[in-house]
């Protein structure tokens, strides 16, 4: 015991004659201790919270099969990425409380290709009508089986293969993906549920209403006028109330389903406009991202919450007027909508080489370095091997002949020089059989500008366009654009929200 508490008073004595500071010294160490204390337990709280809210983002978010994409897709590009956003009108779920109706087949309502361009300030988004007569392809069922071709069918039918809930996005894909030519990078289905609370989360859209709607304009099949939904006027709306005014076909306008594309897009214009006003921060994104995750299904390719967010952020550079709005070039057909060739064929051509509708160039720009001496283009791989027909489409004598001699130079074997069926292709078009996307794009780089079509047949054919003929030596052609009349009616996501809306 002695020798304890000898102990013990050596190291009292010890500590009194260390510690020489006066006591409010003590104490304001002691604060400072307790302080560091807090924001280390802050921090730990912090870091944790973050990891707790990417865990809820990640356990929210779900994807589709991507087995069954096609096989045979467009080739890979290094000018922009594209993006298809589908919107399914699925009843189940969640979505029985914004449906106004019954049915648990997920069909598609609205669907737009959004090509991104490669210099990441440009964006150009193709609406395209759910009545559009198309050719889908072979689609994955859910059994595994694989269905046969159909053609001349409406494109939302496509999403209906299967007749499941979740709807089927890799068929709608494989369907773009043949329809345009251009490789769909990432798929993103948006349900009722989910596009109503990304409404909410950015607290409100504003929308344009030209006159006071009813519920009976909602629904054609209701016998009376019912509760008004709309004040005539600007306005802003969110949850049912946005999905209503996006959704609202009859009784406004001329009662199309084209009208009611031009007032989607004039609506994500707003929406683009509201989340750019309040800043790309993650105190912004988080919310649109919890509300989206809830009732959206995408691809593998953005299956995670980094993923996601890092594709959402790339595109913060995107300004709003460079962003632009097209819709498919169509005209009607009987009850349904025809696609309008070669229009349709050039915009997607367009897209493909990078050109927005302005006419731009925006696959990226080169260092001033390159910029000072340019290196050439590479070289076209070789034709060896590569068998192809040839076809004049003009009235210009020689034509095929001469494009002919050129193909055979560079190693391909030309089975055959004719004249088209008609005489007035403006673009060159490249038809290609199953399985010869690969040498239609290699073939496509000796006849820039030329439009790419599948064909059933196999193998390959050129048919020369009036650009082929009027280029000197019958060299490359103009750089595919944007057709005038599709280009005069594109819609920038800052115009006026009340502009360019079709009413009747």
């Amino acid at each position: 015991m002695a020798g304890s508490h000898k102990a013990g008073h050596a190291r009292g004595g010890s500590r009194k004659g260390a510690v020489g500071a006066p006591p409010a010294r003590r104490r304001r160490r002691g604060r400072l201790r307790l302080v560091l204390a807090v924001l280390a337990a802050f921090l730990v709280l912090v870091v944790a919270g973050i990891g707790w809210l990417y865990l809820q983002l990640n356990g929210d978010i779900r994807t589709f099969d991507d087995g069954g994409v096609s096989g045979d897709r467009p080739a890979a590009s290094a000018k922009g990425q594209n993006v298809l956003v589908v919107g399914s009108d699925s009843r189940a779920g969640d979505n029985v409380e914004y449906g106004h109706g019954s049915g648990d087949i997920g069909r598609s309502d609205t669907a737009f290709l959004m090509h991104v361009h490669a210099d990441h300030h440009h964006a150009t988004a193709v609406s395209i009508p759910r009545d559009t007569l198309v050719d889908v392809p072979p689609c994955k069922l859910p059994n595994g089986s694989w269905t046969k071709p159909q053609h001349n069918v409406m494109f939302n039918s496509a999403f209906s293969v299967g007749d499941t809930a979740k709807g089927n996005p890799a068929c709608t894909q494989n369907t773009v993906e043949k329809l345009t030519g251009l490789r769909v990078d990432h798929t993103v289905v948006v349900d009722f549920a989910g596009f109503a609370k990304m409404t909410e989360a950015v607290g409100g859209v504003q929308v344009c209403v030209p006159k006071d709607i009813y519920e009976g304009d909602l629904n054609p099949n209701r016998h009376a006028r019912g509760e008004r939904l709309f004040t005539k006027g600007v306005q802003d709306v969110s949850g049912q109330k946005a999905l209503d005014y996006v959704r609202i076909r009859h009784g406004i306008g001329d009662g199309s389903d084209i009208g009611r594309i031009q007032r989607q897009q004039a609506f994500i214009s707003s929406l683009m406009k509201k989340v750019k006003s309040k800043g790309l921060s993650p105190t912004t994104l988080f919310p649109l991202a919890k509300a989206a995750t809830q009732s959206m299904t995408v691809d593998p390719g953005l299956g995670s919450a980094d993923k996601l967010i890092s594709f959402a952020m790339s595109m913060k550079s995107i300004d709003l007027h460079n962003t632009k709005f097209v819709t498919l070039p169509w005209r009607y057909e009987g009850a349904r909508v025809a696609i309008v060739k070669p229009q349709a064929d050039a915009l997607f051509a367009a897209l493909r080489a990078d050109r927005t509708v302005d006419g731009e160039d925006a696959g990226g720009k080169q260092s001033d370095a390159k910029a000072a001496s340019p290196s050439p283009p590479p070289a076209p791989p070789s034709g060896a091997g590569v068998a192809v027909a040839v076809y004049n489409g003009t009235t210009t004598k020689g034509l095929a002949a001469r494009a002919a001699d050129s193909l055979k130079a560079d190693g391909y074997t030309v089975t055959g020089t004719a004249t088209a069926a008609t005489q007035d292709f403006v673009h060159t078009v490249i038809e290609y059989g199953p399985g010869e996307r690969a040498h239609a794009d290699a073939l496509a780089q000796r006849f820039p500008g030329a439009l790419l079509r599948p064909a059933k047949a196999a193998g390959l054919s050129v048919i020369l366009g009036s650009t082929y003929a009027a280029a000197p030596t019958a060299g490359p052609a103009a750089p595919a654009a944007v057709p005038s009349e599709v280009a005069d009616k594109a819609r920038s996501a800052d115009d006026n929200i009340c502009s360019g809306l079709s009413y009747g």
